[in-house]
């Protein structure tokens, strides 16, 4: 099948083939043909399956109709779980929408509530939002949803672990009782199901999930370190890699995220950090910098597993195992996305051994363990786990790190007040050290 054949509209299909895409994804193909017939729809596809085409593609046909109801509020309803995500489907609803006479606009938190008032003062016909502040001007009835027409919950699953099922709720009660319901995520348990069955109307289930959808085209790799000193020597290996065009580095914390690039920083590469502690103005920056090459490590908790699309991520390195097993699929899939291909490697010791087991299960094989010549374990993991962790942050520090003051600019000189930012971009100049920038050449759909 092809896009062609899916009967979009001329405009829709421009700018389909001004991005280069002719076959849809699979759960695009699937997808994409019951959203146009009208079908409530629950989709399980973990990300980098191209999903947010998927809905993005049948709201767009439905905005070339002229609306049956008159007013500002939107007829495109999307939630999604994090900032991040629903910047990336405002991208999508730009690239998809360029040549189509589409006013859309993202309600998010952590951003300026003038832009936001001054956006629902005018019609508008495609909003993406986060639950917490879209309640906000519900309850203070500045928006209204009496137009709208379809309501997608991108990551549902991970809206109801983040606390959103409430907010959801009172979202999806503000809307016409007729209105058309998409529902996309990861994983589909009980809580997930419930949502489900109060929010949609005898829904067509299409699922491409499963953790081989992601982890096919990833090289997964395990490194047995003794303690944080062991996986630093260990990380500084890595990166004298020359097949490492750009990388994220997960850290457990955002304290360890600052100073593990900190001490990056200081080794002289290119580094930043993002986290949940960052600005929306940060963190846009940061991603950016990273998407423009400016940046070739980021160092990251997992604010940035779901919804982080950069092309050409070729590492992910999991300085510390994530505490759940679905973050482990989430935050390797920022690599081998779409048919390139990638690399993961991750970093276990004694106590997270726990997590580990978790991930294995989940995923549903064993990691392979590799060892590097001079930076052997003393000790192997122990057979059985003793108990899980409390999940606090770690002890130790990477060899010379201390907390982050606030880290310098991209000239290197050091911002004062509010201007401080927590990335490092270009490292300092340092003896005998030399760092390339070097964007990679393949390409790779992101749609």
């Amino acid at each position: 099948m092809t896009f062609a054949e899916l009967n979009l509209t001329p405009a829709i299909l421009k700018a389909i083939e001004a991005c280069g895409y002719t076959t849809p994804t699979p759960i695009q193909e699937q997808s994409i043909p019951l959203a146009l017939a009208g079908h409530d729809l629950i989709g399980s596809a973990q990300t980098g399956t191209g999903k947010t085409a998927s809905f993005v593609l049948p709201a767009l046909q439905k905005l070339s109709v002229p609306a049956v109801t008159k007013g500002r509020g939107p007829r495109i309803l999307v939630l999604t779980p994090t900032r991040e995500l629903a910047n990336q489907v405002t991208d999508a609803v730009k690239t998809y929408g360029r040549f189509c006479r589409v006013r859309s606009g993202a309600i998010l938190g952590g951003m300026s509530y003038r832009d936001q008032l001054k956006l629902l003062s005018q019609p508008i016909d495609f909003i993406v939002a986060t639950p917490g502040r879209l309640v906000d001007h519900l309850e203070n009835r500045r928006i209204d949803f009496s137009r709208v027409e379809m309501l997608i919950l991108d990551e549902a699953d991970r809206m109801l672990d983040m606390g959103f099922s409430e907010d959801m709720d009172k979202i999806a009660a503000a809307t016409p009782a007729g209105r058309q319901t998409l529902m996309f995520t990861a994983t589909m348990d009980d809580t997930a199901a419930k949502l489900a069955g109060r929010m949609l109307r005898d829904p067509q289930r299409v699922e491409v999930a499963g953790s081989k959808v992601t982890l096919d085209a990833i090289e997964q790799r395990l490194h047995v370190t003794d303690d944080i000193r062991h996986k630093s020597k260990l990380l500084s290996h890595l990166l004298t890699d020359i097949e490492m065009s750009q990388a994220i580095i997960f850290s457990a914390t955002k304290r360890d995220a600052d100073a593990l690039a900190e001490d990056l920083y200081n080794q002289g590469h290119s580094v930043a950090a993002l986290h949940g502690d960052m600005s929306q103005r940060e963190r846009n920056r940061t991603i950016t910098d990273m998407k423009r090459g400016r940046v070739k490590l980021l160092v990251a908790t997992d604010v940035a597993a779901r919804g982080l699309d950069v092309n050409g991520i070729s590492h992910v390195i999991n300085f510390d195992l994530p505490r759940f097993a679905e973050d482990y699929v989430h935050r390797i899939g920022r690599t081998g996305r779409a048919g390139a291909t990638g690399t993961a490697i991750s970093f276990v010791s004694g106590n997270e051994l726990n997590y580990l087991v978790r991930i294995e299960k989940y995923i549903g094989q064993k990691l392979s363990r590799h060892v590097i010549a001079g930076l052997e374990p003393k000790r192997d993991l122990p057979r059985q786990s003793g108990g899980s962790r409390s999940g606090a942050p770690r002890s130790g520090k990477p060899a010379g790190a201390k907390a982050a003051p606030g880290g310098w600019k991209q000239d290197g000189t050091k911002p004062a007040g509010k201007d401080r930012l927590k990335k490092w971009g270009a490292p300092r100049p340092q003896k005998e050290v030399v760092v390339e920038y070097r964007r990679p050449g393949a390409d790779h759909r992101s749609h």
